[in-house]
């Protein structure tokens, strides 16, 4: 058990060290959706996500109400 240990420390490391990191990476973006931050910052012209369709929770009141349905206000199927 010792051998494979000492052949393997420095994957343990690497893997130990990817998984703090990664965990890090989560628990902030839940802290910053828990607080109310949008992950675009609430710039519409400058964020490629938004689409105008409110995905991330701003941009519909920045560009005038666009709703998320993807009909802007007209009646029937969305196309």
């Amino acid at each position: 058990m010792l051998n494979w240990l000492s052949a393997n420390l420095v994957n343990i490391v690497l893997i130990a060290a990817l998984v703090l990191i990664v965990g890090l990476l989560i628990r902030g973006m839940i802290r910053d959706r828990k607080a109310g931050k949008s992950p675009c910052g609430g710039n519409c012209a400058a964020c490629g996500a938004c689409k105008g369709c409110s995905a991330c929770g701003q941009c519909g009141a920045a560009k005038g109400g666009i709703r998320t349905d993807h009909t802007n206000g007209v009646s029937g199927n969305p196309s």
